[in-house]
């Protein structure tokens, strides 16, 4: 390789380097617009009487595809870890109060996570990643860090609310483990947080 050939090609690979992080900066804008939707404010006094949900609660295997609505996604992700006084405190018990859960649902359009407070959901993640699981209409991540002891209570508690909700609403679901961290590498989780199971939905 003679002089110039050499520079020529030190040149091009400079300009390959500099591209690199609007590259990035692109890919990164398309994998989430950070859109942030309110929900449905959920019926507190409706349903049916615990006891009847608890005998009528069961599990799907497969759910099916059939989206939920609005207003059940709304019910299903305030009960797993919704705000349920002007305190801030949630649906489920957590150690001390630290609240370190979180939830994500994976929907057609893009995956989102619940923000309690807003009781609205953000998506962090574009496309339909539901195949990334079993193509359920709706599938639930529950989050949680994996170094802490509760964590696999508070996500027993949040999913366990859910599948009630379900029996007292109708949605058909199933608490799953296979395949739980196939977009943890690609969601904004915090470091050290995983996805303890998931739950597969469908309305």
């Amino acid at each position: 390789m003679d002089r110039r050939t050499f520079l020529g090609a030190g040149a091009a690979f400079a300009a390959v380097m500099t591209l690199s992080p609007t590259l990035e900066a692109a890919h990164a804008a398309e994998a989430a617009d950070g859109k942030i939707v309110e929900l449905p404010a959920v019926d507190k006094a409706g349903g049916k009487p615990l006891m009847a949900c608890m005998n009528e609660r069961r599990s799907k295997h497969q759910p099916g595809r059939k989206e939920v609505s609005p207003e059940h996604l709304a019910g299903i992700l305030w009960s797993a870890c919704g705000v349920n006084n002007d305190k801030g405190k949630r649906v489920i018990p957590t150690a001390r109060n630290r609240q370190h859960i979180e939830v994500y649902a994976v929907l057609a359009d893009g995956v989102w996570l619940y923000l309690p407070e807003k009781h609205a959901i953000k998506r962090v993640l574009m496309g339909d990643r539901r195949s990334s699981f079993d193509n359920s209409g709706c599938i639930l991540l529950y989050m949680a860090p994996s170094d802490d002891i509760f964590g696999a209570m508070h996500v027993g508690s949040m999913y366990q609310d859910v599948c009630l909700y379900c029996a007292s609403e109708g949605p058909r679901n199933c608490v799953k483990y296979q395949k739980a961290d196939a977009l943890d590498a690609e969601l904004p989780r915090q470091h050290g947080w995983k996805t303890f199971i998931t739950h597969s939905i469908a309305g």
